[in-house]
């Protein structure tokens, strides 16, 4: 590899960090502890997002609200994989991590129940964050 294809190199790395710092990534997470490989891969990148500088917010449904429960995290058990409490802490220090209203109101959750950071939010606060401009949404 020649001097320019480096440079050529860095300066497309540069340029892909800029396009991901300014963008906002919207995760939605729908799939819990009976569908590990997905819920695993929504929460990997999720966590992948924020390690490239990506305004990540990851909001959890249905039975993957449990993930951001303190205390009551499931383990996935998936070889190769890192546990899902450390990609969900990975993703709250630098993004935020929401549950749905009505899914944690069905669970009888409080803010409090929640891992530090989290919040509760319903369905207007999603649509808002997914309908704004250089916005990407992913459903897991």
């Amino acid at each position: 590899m020649s001097w320019g294809d480096d440079t050529r190199m860095y300066v497309a790395l540069v340029t892909a960090s800029v396009f991901f710092m300014v963008r906002a990534l919207i995760i939605k997470i729908a799939a819990g502890p009976d569908q590990a490989e997905r819920a695993n891969q929504g929460l990997t990148v999720a966590a992948a997002g924020t390690a490239m500088g990506a305004a990540v917010s990851l909001w959890l449904t249905g039975e993957a609200v449990w993930f951001a429960v303190s205390g009551r995290q499931p383990d996935l058990g998936l070889e190769h994989a890192q546990p899902a409490a450390d990609l969900l802490e990975q993703v709250a220090a630098s993004g935020t991590v929401t549950v749905c209203s009505q899914c944690a109101t069905r669970r009888d959750l409080t803010e409090g129940d929640l891992v530090d950071g989290a919040r509760i939010a319903g369905a207007a606060a999603f649509v808002a964050e997914s309908l704004a401009p250089d916005a990407q949404a992913l459903v897991y």
